[in-house]
């Protein structure tokens, strides 16, 4: 019976990944994909899109995010630099901001995790 429960409590640490998909509020829904910070993040899939040349559609492929982080970073810079925003996206500062730091979260976690060492 002791071996039992000291087993139950080993088995219920937490891994380094599981800490760090909780500390950064990154979860992952099998129907909706990425969801960080309460944003399921294929929501902004047009985005997305929009931002890496038509390369990407969703945010499934954390691989292709990786590499295809650098061009997104500076369409978003270059678009919060010049102050015109893309208005049928609904662009502002702030969610344009926001997009980059989920990005980074994402491409973090990628990083860490799941990219072959």
């Amino acid at each position: 019976m002791l071996n039992k429960l000291v087993a139950l409590l080993k088995g219920s640490k937490e891994t380094a990944e599981q800490v760090y998909l909780r500390e950064n509020n990154i979860q992952f829904d099998i129907e909706q994909g990425y969801i960080v910070d309460g944003i399921v993040v294929n929501k902004c899939s047009e985005r997305l899109e929009y931002f890496s040349n038509r390369k990407l559609t969703n945010f499934d492929d954390l691989k292709e995010l990786f590499y295809k982080a650098i061009l997104i970073n500076e369409k978003i810079d270059l678009e919060i630099a010049s102050g015109r925003y893309v208005t049928r996206l609904g662009n502002t500062e702030e969610n344009l901001k926001q997009f980059k730091v989920i990005i980074q979260k994402l491409n973090d976690y990628y990083k860490i995790f799941k990219r072959d060492k």
